[in-house]
């Protein structure tokens, strides 16, 4: 099937194309303005109440915290305190069941922002959680996203020295048989994928080293990449000097993952050495606005890490410290933080970038993040009927200016998976029922 999206508003993409045609999953052709496509088309789609971006995509997040937003014990928080409190209702209350509800949930509210590939760090494996990977497999499938399945781990408990609850932690040599399963069973390599594999313990201060070099030599033998967070607070350099006598990029360096391999959440708090060390070997950094926001972490220091060679993405971090899990509504908080850090020079093109081609890069897909001839066909379609949008000039700025936050249609490897602002498949008042009712029990203590 051939199909001809005809004449939108806008196109975020490097010409002045407006018209984009698609075949097999892909993007085919280009259409400049009032032309026709050079070869037959079998439909067409009349796109004109659109404005046409790439696909966004989210490079970090953690699915399963949906079932704790806003919880009052971790309001108005730190990082750190904000884990004391919430790590020992995750590590009793998260089952398989509620798992995959909050992974659908999750999945699907990003996707009605307009994302069309998911990366989450699913590191929290208590007891009966073991399939937590072939469950968000399966949901991915089944809402039509895009997905990297992030294999995290805990295994340093506040007892030997770190701060993982120990009903939520598992043996390291469990973890790393686990690795090898899931990446044989679902890591894709090949263009178009539409699931992947990550390893990715889940910070320096609740991993041990041993897990961290092993993570490494994993991934390299199976050609798959790394994630972990770092440099997300004071209080881990604070703890990486104390216990490793180096900052966290030193430890980077000393475990194996100082390569192009790897992509970091938060990279809040680098000084300039680091970052230059960081860009010359290409480790990617996933900037979380919101989230940072939220837990007075600090600002990602996004130009430096770019100039350097770094990649910067972005995402929306864990939906209990963003609390929602919608990336266009993080577009629009970078582009705030960013020129509040550095000037009015900071764009709203450098905001979708990160969120677009940035974000791929940090994945390793040089098939996603862009609207161009031979990338896979992955976009989100945004109306521009809301009064917030009235008297808006410049379409593309419109979006983030005026603050869009649901896509009116989105499309994933050429198929609607969005249209007219629902789902496709996908009972949304059943699922906000369901996710409720099991989000109650972590409301009810340990």
């Amino acid at each position: 099937m051939r199909t001809w999206i005809k004449d939108p508003i806008a196109v975020l993409a490097d010409g002045a194309e407006r018209g984009i045609v698609v075949e097999n999953g892909k993007i085919v052709e280009l259409v400049a303005k009032g032309k026709e496509p050079l070869g037959h088309v079998d439909e067409k789609y009349d796109a004109s109440r659109h404005v046409v971006i790439p696909g966004l995509i989210n490079t970090h997040h953690h699915m399963y915290q949906t079932l704790t937003r806003a919880h009052p014990s971790a309001i108005n928080k730190e990082l750190f305190p904000w884990l004391e409190a919430l790590f020992p209702i995750w590590a009793r209350h998260v089952n398989p069941d509620n798992l995959r509800l909050a992974t659908r949930l999750a999945l699907t509210e990003l996707m009605l922002s307009g994302c069309t590939t998911a990366s989450d760090h699913q590191y929290l494996f208590p007891p009966g959680t073991e399939s937590a990977m072939d469950i968000q497999a399966e949901e991915a499938g089944n809402v039509g996203m895009r997905m990297v399945l992030n294999r995290g781990a805990l295994n340093l408990t506040t007892a030997e020295g770190g701060n993982a609850f120990p009903g939520a932690v598992q043996d390291t040599d469990v973890i790393l048989a686990d690795c090898e399963r899931v990446i044989g069973r679902y890591h894709d390599p090949k263009e178009g994928a539409m699931l992947q594999v990550a390893l990715a313990p889940c910070a320096p201060f609740n991993v041990t080293k041993r897990l961290m070099v092993e993570s490494a030599k994993l991934a390299a033998k199976h050609n798959c990449r790394l994630h972990t967070h770092l440099a997300e607070t004071r209080d881990e350099i604070d703890y990486c000097e104390a216990k490793f006598q180096c900052r966290p990029v030193d430890y980077l360096e000393e475990v194996g993952w100082m390569n192009d391999r790897v992509w970091l959440a938060h990279g809040i708090h680098f000084n300039d050495d680091e970052i230059k060390r960081l860009g010359r070997h290409g480790v990617g950094v996933c900037h979380c606005p919101t989230s940072n926001m939220v837990l007075a972490s600090g600002q990602c220091r996004t130009r430096e890490l770019e100039a350097a060679g770094s990649p910067v993405g972005l995402g929306v971090d864990g939906s209990a410290s963003n609390d929602n899990s919608n990336l266009m509504e993080s577009v629009r908080h970078a582009l705030m933080i960013n020129r509040l850090t550095y000037d009015a020079t900071v764009t709203h093109l450098d905001a979708f970038r990160w969120a677009t081609e940035g974000s791929a890069a940090c994945l390793g897909r040089k098939d996603l993040g862009r609207i161009a001839v031979g990338a896979q066909a992955d976009m989100g379609f945004y109306s521009l009927d809301e009064l917030r949008f009235s008297g808006a000039g410049d379409p593309i700025a419109a979006l983030v200016l005026c603050g869009a936050y649901k896509a009116d249609r989105v499309m994933i490897a050429g198929k609607w998976t969005v249209v007219d602002g629902n789902p496709v498949g996908i009972d949304v008042a059943r699922l906000r029922a369901q996710h409720g009712e099991a989000a109650k029990a972590f409301l009810s203590g340990l």
